[in-house]
């Protein structure tokens, strides 16, 4: 068969008919843009979308491993908020380096995420419960350092967040941006290469036969929740460069956005199926409905939700239709 007649009867598998869709509506969103708003065809608008969501994506991988699993975090957005304000209470009141004080954040952020991991785990618990438990906890912790927001005057912090890489064309993304990328190809790369993300695929196919197969369910499945655990952590630390503050209502509802990105980005909610680069079109996706609806400018910015939701009912409706095909 010649390359012509393979590429002519090509037909995608149907795993990857939902992050097909996700490439095709987000194209779709942009050509509608450019073509309406004389602006929103700049380059700078799309790297824009990067900056406003670096912290969302971050987040979001860490979702997306867990999802893969047939898991869950609703801790998330808590974790986010209480990165935020052990960076402010750190660096304001007790004057910690920066640096010194993003390791403790990290550290907190894994703690927590193995913490839930292990009561999945040993007490076998279900995700949603084990997760809710770390979301009340860590929003607690929260309001247990400080009631208000503050602002976060530090020089590094300062630096970190004023400093623009530049692209050419003026063009320039944010230090964030580029911390963001690291994380998605790190992820990735573990997903795709590695034992460990082999493993992680087959817990969410089918954890009693991964188990069978000797594959170690349980030490992954904690893994899972400190990586999730340490991508909050992280997000809310790109937020406090965003923001420069500290703040107890910080993040809330950010797990259902993230879910949300994860689930649009053409990851199967079951576990299983599903790609980091269907996330980060994910994330882009709800970034451009916010920015389209930005730029109309008579548009409620709840409708960013109701559209949202939309989007969330067609997908899932998609992976349904996929998953009873391939059975």
């Amino acid at each position: 068969m010649t390359t012509l007649a393979r590429v002519k009867g090509y037909r995608p598998q149907q795993r990857h008919l939902p992050i097909l869709a996700t490439m095709a509506l987000l194209i779709g969103a942009y050509i509608f843009g450019a073509s309406s708003y004389e602006a929103f065809g700049s380059g700078q608008v799309i790297l824009d979308l990067f900056i406003n969501n670096a912290f969302l994506l971050v987040v979001a991988v860490g979702m997306t491993f867990v999802i893969l699993t047939g898991g869950i975090d609703l801790s998330v957005g808590s974790v986010v908020a209480l990165s935020t304000v052990i960076s402010g209470d750190l660096l304001q009141k007790h004057g910690w380096p920066a640096y010194a004080a993003i390791a403790v954040v990290l550290v907190v952020g894994a703690l927590l995420g193995a913490g839930m991991g292990a009561l999945i785990h040993f007490f076998e618990i279900q995700p949603f419960i084990a997760t809710l438990i770390g979301m009340f906890f860590a929003r607690g912790l929260c309001y247990t350092i400080t009631t208000e927001a503050y602002s976060i005057d530090n020089a590094t912090i300062a630096t970190l967040a004023q400093t623009q890489i530049p692209l050419g064309d003026e063009l320039h993304i944010s230090i964030s941006v580029v911390v963001a990328l690291v994380v998605v190809a790190a992820a990735a790369y573990v997903l795709a290469f590695t034992r460990f993300g082999r493993t992680v695929y087959s817990i969410g196919g089918n954890a009693q036969s991964a188990m069978l197969m000797g594959l170690k369910t349980g030490r992954t499945k904690i893994a899972v929740y400190t990586i999730s655990g340490v991508c909050s952590a992280l997000g809310g630390l790109l937020l406090v460069l965003y923001k420069s503050s500290g703040d107890p209502l910080n993040g809330v509802g950010l797990e259902l956005t993230a879910i949300a990105a994860v689930v649009i980005g053409g990851t199967i909610l079951t576990g299983g199926s599903g790609y980091v680069l269907g996330t980060v079109l994910g994330i882009m996706v709800l970034g451009i409905i916010q920015t389209l609806i930005t730029f109309d400018g008579t548009l409620n910015s709840w409708w960013t939700s109701i559209i949202t939701g939309a989007l969330l009912f067609v997908f899932i409706v998609l992976q349904r239709l996929v998953t009873r095909r391939t059975r």
